[in-house]
């Protein structure tokens, strides 16, 4: 692999302030002082950078990371550590904003990563620095059932169904939320049902559900070890985790059509300017893309997006019909109209509450 700084880098000009560091549910932070190489490129002695990502990826990267970590010593000779904070992704993109000094963002949906850019922190065009429109993965929605699927929950058209108790995440916070939230839409308005229709039974869902956790895992955790719900809507790739590690055994449904789930990857440039890191934080991006990176992904139970990574995944995963966040006008329609203040989550939680 040949390490190459993007086309499209891009510096943002002098007087940048340094953020206040914030850190609230993340791991190994380092020091947020600044390299001496500045802008001008990586310093020569070792480096660390800061990958904050969503809860349920941590597995997949605790493979990846030393696999780059190697691959980037014996390449360059220059050692790198990259260090690591996992949360709810809808919260990490906040914790960025504020001040948590993030080299590189690795978040459920570009919707956050959206965020982080109007906030100034990543410039416009981060989805074109990388293939695939900078998305690294994708999953679709699962239903975790219990045992003997008592409910005989198999399609979306089950959850609101009064007898039925619901899991999923907050949308407020949670990244792998609003994915449910948006397959559950989409299972109307993708198959001729009307807007009217689609909130009417989005609202009914969510009367259903009696705790929001605040990430996918939590929300896995609540389902799983809780025993809370008659079902749980998760990402396909926590179903799969769950069944490898023997945390739960019983089949997932995997309802049609489902939501694409796209997981992107982004360079926040105000920080990599700032530590001097640009080129080591980009070289990690593209990694992700390499083969042995997806299918390691794939190992996770993430769906791969390369070439390579799909003719290794060929039979792991089934085929569904799927529609996309395009479908709904892309992120900044959705973030402004399903999920900023006063938008139709704010409005059917009222109502389901």
């Amino acid at each position: 692999m040949v390490y190459l700084s993007s086309p499209l880098s891009r510096r943002l000009g002098a007087g940048v302030a340094g953020a206040a560091l914030a850190c609230l549910g993340f791991t190994g932070l380092a020091s947020a002082a600044a390299l001496a190489a500045g802008n001008k490129g990586p310093a020569a002695g070792p480096q660390k950078i800061l990958l904050v990502s969503y809860a349920v990826t941590k597995a997949a990267y605790d493979r990846i990371i030393p696999l780059f970590e190697a691959d980037w010593k014996k390449k360059t000779g220059q050692s790198v550590q990259i260090r690591t904070s996992y949360g709810g992704s809808g919260s990490q993109a906040r914790a960025v904003i504020d001040g948590l000094e993030a080299d590189v963002v690795g978040l459920a949906l570009s919707g956050d990563i959206l965020k982080i850019q109007d906030a100034g922190l990543i410039q416009p065009g981060w989805e074109r620095e990388n293939a695939n429109n900078s998305i690294i993965t994708n999953s679709v929605v699962a239903f975790f059932v219990r045992p003997g699927n008592p409910k005989k929950i198999s399609s979306w058209k089950n959850l609101d169904n009064k007898d039925v108790d619901v899991v999923s995440g907050n949308p407020k916070i949670s990244g792998g939320a609003r994915w449910n939230f948006l397959g559950l839409y989409g299972s109307i308005t993708q198959q001729g049902g009307s807007e009217a229709e689609a909130r009417k039974y989005v609202t009914a869902v969510y009367k259903n559900i009696d705790v929001l956790p605040k990430d996918a895992r939590e929300a896995s955790d609540t389902f799983v070890k809780r025993k809370k719900g008659d079902v749980l809507l998760n990402y396909e790739n926590e179903a799969i985790l769950a069944r490898k590690s023997g945390e739960w055994t019983v089949p997932y449904k995997l309802p049609s059509p489902n939501i694409l789930i796209e997981g992107p990857i982004a360079i926040v440039d105000r920080n990599v300017d700032k530590h001097g890191t640009r080129k080591v934080a980009e070289a990690f991006a593209k990694f992700l893309y390499s083969p042995v990176a997806q299918k390691t992904f794939v190992d996770n139970g993430f769906r791969p997006v390369t070439a390579e990574g799909k003719a290794f995944a060929k039979g792991k995963f089934q085929a569904l019909k799927t529609f996309k966040v395009g479908d709904f006008g892309g992120w900044a329609n959705v973030n402004k109209k399903f999920f900023a203040k006063g938008g139709l989550w704010d409005q059917i939680f009222s109502k389901s509450r």
